[in-house]
């Protein structure tokens, strides 16, 4: 059974059609690409599945439960429990510690606070952070800063990592260092990814590469 299924989503702004009835399958366990050139509708469809937009219509299936409809705090607390996010820019706060960035998606959940600091603590030292938990953003490299949100997207046990375009702001050997974070990543914690990417290296190691045009998804069998 699909962890995740979105099935003909359409969405429109404005005037413009982004996506023409886009439907997509996420295993449990599977690392899963979708590329396409810009404006294909990639990120549209990544943040309609990941319940940062809304789709005008279709629905979204989490483990067979329909989420399409969920609003509020209902939404924002399915949201932290489930999913994890990493964009191209880390995002982080920048007057918190590595190690504060990524408790504040466990303490925002409710969780006891001493047991998300122990978490995070080991989630940094899994990903080669053990020396930089007390840094703030701007002490760190680009690499480092996004290995740290990384580890926020992973401190509530997410069902999926959204990542979108994660490598785009990194250089080629960081981009690598990244890209094999989430095969360990898998590898050790069954996670599951769904990534939206330019990056063509990264594409071809997933096990699944999805195709966007003109936003919708092409057959398996075709590409650009």
């Amino acid at each position: 059974m699909a962890i995740l299924s979105a099935n003909n989503i359409h969405k429109k702004y404005g005037t413009v059609e982004v996506l023409k009835g886009v439907d997509l399958e996420v295993q449990k366990g599977e690392i899963v690409s979708i590329v396409g050139s810009s404006g294909a509708g990639k990120s549209t469809l990544l943040h309609i599945v990941g319940t940062l937009d809304k789709a005008d219509a279709g629905q979204v299936l989490w483990n067979n439960e329909n989420i399409t409809f969920l609003q509020g705090r209902r939404l924002a607390n399915f949201r932290n429990q489930h999913i994890g996010f990493v964009f191209q820019f880390h995002h982080l706060l920048p007057e918190f510690t590595a190690l504060e960035n990524v408790c504040i998606p466990g303490w925002l959940s409710g969780q006891n606070k001493t047991r998300v600091k122990e978490r995070a603590e080991e989630l940094l030292s899994l990903l080669g952070l053990s020396h930089r938990l007390h840094n703030k953003p701007n002490a760190m490299s680009g690499g480092e800063q996004q290995r740290v949100a990384v580890a926020r997207a992973l401190i509530n046990n997410p069902d999926i990592v959204f990542a979108d375009e994660p490598t785009g702001n990194l250089d080629s050997a960081n981009a690598k260092e990244l890209h094999q974070l989430f095969f360990d990543l898998r590898k050790q914690f069954n996670q599951t990814f769904l990534i939206v990417t330019h990056n063509e290296e990264l594409a071809h190691l997933s096990d699944r590469m999805l195709v966007m045009k003109d936003g919708k998804m092409l057959p398996p069998d075709k590409s650009l």
